[in-house]
């Protein structure tokens, strides 16, 4: 792999987000939540970014593939872990969050150790799940950091992205729940 290629552009960006959680969690944890908005806010536009330049350019690569979604888990992760850790976000929050996604990773886990690798598309429940988690961060740091918003906005996002999360959690296991079952079905009467 030629990393100096122009294609490889969205990866290195991709690479960028990544080294960025460190120090977005770092500023949560010093409660500089001024910085941590501004460093969250520029590894979400790096992941528009990268996202344009592969899919408008065609520079989509299996690396990206991969890469692309550990960055954004390692960042959802972390920020929320580190926001419960401080008090900003309620702990059970948290716990939801990173639970939602480990059950997501294992079952992918054993799908690829089972039957065969995947490729998994978010459904329209997780994007919006994404989107609310990034609204809940965006406005508590906001609200740590710069400026006052109402408390029954904060209250409201906290309970949409728990809404959110366990609904998009609950259709992942049942969706490829049904699809595992299927083909391990399939498989037994092949044989």
């Amino acid at each position: 792999m030629n990393w100096l290629s122009v294609q490889q552009i969205p990866n290195l960006i991709t690479l960028v987000r990544i080294f960025l959680v460190w120090p977005t969690v770092s500023m949560i944890l010093e409660r500089r939540f001024d910085l941590a908005l501004g460093l969250f806010f520029i590894a979400g536009a790096s992941d528009a970014v990268d996202g344009f330049l592969a899919k408008h350019f065609g520079w989509i690569s299996r690396l990206g593939s991969l890469l692309d979604p550990v960055a954004d888990k390692l960042l959802m992760v972390g920020c929320f872990l580190a926001s419960a850790w401080v008090g900003i976000l309620p702990g059970w929050l948290a716990a939801l969050v990173v639970g939602r996604d480990g059950i997501i990773v294992l079952g992918g886990m054993a799908y690829y150790l089972f039957l065969h690798p995947f490729e998994g598309q978010p459904t329209w429940t997780s994007k919006f799940n994404t989107l609310c988690q990034i609204v809940l961060l965006l406005a508590t740091f906001w609200h740590y950091g710069f400026a006052a918003l109402p408390e029954l906005w904060l209250k409201g996002l906290i309970y949409l992205v728990s809404l959110t999360t366990i609904l998009s959690g609950v259709q992942y296991v049942h969706l490829w729940g049904r699809y595992f079952l299927r083909e391990i079905a399939g498989r037994h009467l092949k044989s």
